[in-house]
């Protein structure tokens, strides 16, 4: 099911803090005058005369090998059609975000007001000093083809339409391996294309790349079958008008092999899919709403293979699979266009990778246990992290082979690894997350439900099905909020513990009997039972809910208090311990403790490694520990490095299995660098460290949050270690996106606990 988007969400999500979706960040240290003298003059007209002297050389002194020009004239931006560049802004700043994401490939958006295709080419090519490559984005059709070939013929880079060839190379991979499934020549069969746009003359001319015979291929659009008699056809069309006896689509559809829709939506139905040859093939692209849908079109025969452009169906047809790594590719070798050659490789490989064993990483993500090639998965999903190393490797190599390429890979092995340092291969851990999440919505109660970020990211778990929320508090504040804002929430259950009575006595029954022994009476059991986290973790102990998620408003300490007295630990834990993920430009790092523990002693330091190396494993990752202290391995004495030199012994005794190093200070864990030159006997060497355990509250505290708001890393968390069941407690003050995240967190932590 597509997600709801609302117009506030969506304008306070591109205006909130700095308006739109990116920025430029230096890459070089400008904090002396002498870096703002290297920087700029007059250090900088050393590499302005190699420049000079040899163009190339801009590739080695600027950033323009890893920079992508994102151009549009806003004629044909997504389904918005022509509505100008200024307009197109956003989409361009979004696909801006999505080369960023997936390839480490920094992105200008421009948008330029022309629509006058010779002036636009001529603008276009005056850019290249400044790119590495080019991205057309949605320029409407012919203008786009003769615009496109233009700049390919006049340019030295990778020169890319993306809404003509993504969809071509993604669906190419798909054709392939339907085919390879069903046993047919793609030279013998018969393709009908519903649609005569640049997304469908390219998948045309592309299939016809693969394979498909000219012959063999029958184009429709809005009038029907385009036939050499109809009069004005483009020479573009011509190419594919047919004189067969076909003036309907149905007369094409008849014992035909493939059908691809990149038109309009509910065009095609079930009687038509029926006139189609055994095993066939149908790939219904239009966006949102595919020419049938997904349900009817299976329902019409058993013998159907099918993919969408929708993420709620198998088989999606997603450019994100291609066009960053595409670029990637050509890029790192420097290529001075992308080729059909390119393309193709590209198409190969990713139905290459679709016939390779699925990782648990990605299963896990989707919420599957067996996804494997066959008709219900054709091509990769778009967060299988092998995409990168995948698909850009197959494209270089297709540039070095058909002579486009400037630059030798002369280490392909070394070339895997660059590429995913180059983005952080796990920078994606919170969409895994989030995609596990929605596979299996638990309920979720909020204990803070009379706030307005809380109603807020009740209403995005909901929309987005991560989970089902459960609202605490007074109803009618609760209700007011929800107007207030705007929300659509009519569904959603609200429980006051001031109103509940028969869950208060129910409940407190419960609790008493948890706490009789430690001085709590019948009475104060049933009042403690109106306090809301109270309330909240009896509801997750009785079943009734299955994850809380409180301490938006309270203290971290008031908060937790209640679930460990009704919850309590797991089986064979005896403390529990506090995480944060700090996403940065490096990848994930885990810090722990960050929350809970004030001074353990070296034994329970031990406990919390256990506990924090399983809450790595959580998230598909083999934690790398460092305990850290100001000293390196006994370099200085005191009671701190004492304790962590102890606590990394006894945890290396404890847990053999775990790469655990300490006592060593943050840089030199790391650095491995240092720590080769310096102390060559480091477990971490060849191990990059991702998991600091810290010697004390204060400490992990402190780093955490100054490198969150000074090092500008994301900190996702606290997440609670060692619980019986899933309890998380909000960092004070936590964003709308950061409660969403930890909502996530909680669901996988519940679905993670049923299953055990």
């Amino acid at each position: 099911m597509a997600i709801k988007i609302r117009k506030e969400d969506a304008l306070n999500y591109h205006s909130t803090g700095k308006p739109g979706k990116v920025e430029v960040v230096p890459t070089k240290p400008l904090s002396s005058q002498l870096d703002l003298a290297l920087a700029y003059s007059p250090g900088v007209a050393q590499p302005c005369k190699e420049i000079q002297h040899d163009k190339e050389k801009a590739y080695k002194y600027t950033a323009k090998g890893n920079l992508v020009a994102v151009i549009s004239n806003g004629t044909a931006v997504l389904g918005l059609g022509d509505i100008g560049p200024d307009a197109s802004k956003p989409v361009m700043e979004g696909k801006g975000v999505l080369f960023k994401k997936f390839a480490g490939i920094d992105v200008f958006d421009l948008e330029i007001d022309e629509k006058d295709p010779e002036r636009l080419i001529q603008i276009i090519k005056a850019l290249e000093p400044t790119f590495g490559g080019i991205n057309l984005e949605d320029i409407k059709a012919p203008e786009c083809f003769i615009v496109e070939q233009r700049l390919k013929e006049a340019m030295n880079i990778p020169v890319m339409h993306d809404d003509q060839h993504g969809t071509a190379i993604i669906s190419g991979a798909a054709l392939l391996n339907a085919l390879g499934l069903i046993g047919k020549d793609i030279s013998e069969v018969r393709l009908v294309v519903s649609g005569a746009g640049a997304a469908a003359m390219s998948c045309t001319l592309f299939y016809h790349g693969l394979g498909v015979k000219r012959e063999n291929i029958v184009m429709c659009d809005i009038d029907g079958v385009i036939r050499k008699d109809r009069p004005g056809l483009s020479q573009l069309h011509s190419e594919f008008a047919t004189d067969k006896d076909f003036y309907r689509i149905q007369d094409a559809l008849k014992d035909a092999d493939v059908f691809l829709g990149l038109s309009a939506g509910n065009i095609i139905t079930p009687d038509d899919l029926r006139l189609m040859a055994p095993n066939p093939i149908v790939f219904a692209l239009a966006n949102p709403d595919p020419e049938i849908t997904y349900d009817l079109a299976m329902g019409s025969r058993s013998d159907l293979i099918m993919a969408t452009g929708r993420s709620d169906f198998p088989n999606q047809v997603n450019n994100v699979i291609g066009f960053p790594y595409i670029f990637r590719g050509a890029l790192d070798v420097r290529a001075t266009t992308i080729n059909e050659e390119m393309k193709l490789a590209a198409a190969r490989a990713i139905a290459s990778l679709a016939k390779e064993p699925v990782p648990d990483i990605v299963n896990k993500a989707y919420g599957e246990t067996k996804l494997a090639f066959g008709k219900t998965y054709l091509i990769p999903k778009p967060l299988d992290p092998r995409l990168i190393t995948t698909i850009a490797p197959a494209v270089a190599k297709a540039a070095l082979s058909s002579g486009v390429a400037r630059v030798n890979i002369e280490d392909w092995e070394a070339y895997e690894l660059e590429l995913q340092e180059r983005i952080g291969i796990d920078q994606r851990l919170m969409s895994r997350v989030i995609a596990r999440a929605k596979k299996d919505p638990k309920r979720v109660v909020f204990a803070e439900a009379d706030n307005r970020k809380i109603l807020k990211s009740a209403q995005l778990i909901k929309d987005e099905k991560i989970a089902i929320p459960i609202l605490l508090g007074n109803k009618a504040k609760i209700q007011n909020l929800i107007a207030e804002n705007s929300l659509d929430l009519p569904d959603v259950t609200i429980l006051d513990p001031f109103e509940e009575n028969d869950l208060i006595e129910k409940y407190a029954k419960v609790l008493y009997a948890k706490r009789k022994r430690k001085g709590l009476t019948p009475y104060e059991s049933q009042k403690l039972m109106r306090d809301r986290n109270y309330f909240g973790a009896m509801m997750v102990e009785m079943g009734d809910a299955d994850a809380l998620i409180s301490g938006l408003t309270k203290d971290y300490p008031r908060t937790i208090v209640p679930s460990l007295q009704i919850i309590g630990v797991k089986k064979g834990v005896d403390r529990v311990a506090g995480m944060y993920i700090m996403n940065s430009g490096k990848g994930p790092f885990f810090f722990a403790d960050t929350t809970v523990n004030v001074n353990p002693t070296a034994e329970q330091m031990v406990e919390i490694i256990g506990l924090t190396a399983n809450g790595v494993r959580f998230f598909d990752i083999d934690p790398k520990i460092a305990v850290l202290s100001y000293s390196n391995f006994g370099s200085a004495k005191g009671e701190i490095p004492a304790k962590t030199a102890l606590a990394t012994q006894l945890a290396k005794a404890r847990y053999p299995d775990l790469v655990i190093e300490g006592e060593m200070q943050a840089n030199v864990a790391l650095d491995e660098e240092i720590q080769k030159e310096n102390y060559p006997f480091s477990s971490l060497i060849n191990h990059k460290t991702n998991t600091l355990i810290f010697p004390d509250l204060t400490s992990g505290n402190i780093a955490y949050k100054l490198l969150a708001e000074i090092g500008n890393a994301e900190a996702i968390g606290p997440i609670l270690l060692g619980m019986n069941k899933s309890v998380h407690v909000l960092q004070l003050g936590s964003s709308i996106r950061e409660i969403v995240n930890m909502v996530a967190i909680a669901v996988v932590d519940a679905q993670t606990i049923s299953q055990s």
